[in-house]
């Protein structure tokens, strides 16, 4: 804004973000934390891809995300195809009285001879497997996984034709830690696994404008402060 001010020259304040005409903005939040893995008991299969249902915690996550959010001007809510997704907003949707739409390319990266659970065991015993998985920044160097390339694109097929459908709104997509990770990549141009880490029912966002993505936030988890410090 510019102030004319007869006491002294001419002004120019700073102004503050707002999204271009015609551009799409898209809040990407992380589903809620989800029931731990038993070995030998593995979770649900969706489509070939584990199933978990929110745990408690997920449950108190997606209760404080409904709340954070309630206020927000959203036009479209999406969930994934998996339940853990549909759960977290369902809260919100509730509050909002709107309608969740299904986006099945979303979904999480499919983990080949490691779903079901199982990658949560292999992180923990640092599986050799998974050492490299981190070291060469690759999906699919889990035997059967899905290749970045292959995940990345249809996640952002998905996230085009959703901003494609909404110029001049703000969106909600609920959405996996993978997913995140792989599109905020896409969109940085970075290495694959640069945002990788996202916390349960943080909040990521990002704006396309015309052909242009554009990354606003990551990991913001500030409505979570009491949960991840102090417990529910």
């Amino acid at each position: 804004m510019d102030v004319n001010n007869d006491d002294g020259p001419q002004q120019f304040a700073q102004q503050r973000w707002q999204r271009a005409a015609g551009s799409t903005e898209i809040m990407l939040l992380r589903h809620g934390a989800s029931m731990p893995y038993v070995p030998g008991n593995a979770f649900p299969l969706i489509d070939g891809q584990g199933d978990p249902p929110l745990s408690e915690l997920g449950v108190a996550q997606a209760a404080l995300s409904a709340e954070r959010l309630a206020s927000e001007p959203f036009k479209a809510l999406y969930a994934t195809s998996m339940q853990r997704t549909q759960q977290t907003l369902a809260p919100l949707a509730e509050v909002l009285g709107m309608r969740v739409e299904i986006e099945p390319d979303l979904r999480e990266v499919h983990l080949g001879d490691w779903e079901g659970g199982l990658l949560r065991q292999r992180a923990a015993e640092n599986h050799p497997i998974y050492e490299q998985m981190h070291r060469e920044e690759r999906w699919d160097a889990i035997p059967g996984a899905e290749t970045n390339k292959n995940f990345a694109d249809r996640c952002m097929r998905a996230l085009d034709r959703i901003a494609d459908k909404h110029p001049d709104q703000l969106v909600l997509c609920v959405v996996h830690g993978g997913v995140i990770g792989s599109v905020l990549a896409s969109i940085a141009n970075s290495r694959a696994f640069s945002f990788g880490g996202a916390d349960n029912c943080s909040i990521s966002q990002i704006v396309k404008d015309k052909e242009t993505w554009a990354i606003r936030r990551f990991n913001d988890s500030g409505h979570l402060f009491n949960e991840l410090h102090h417990g529910v």
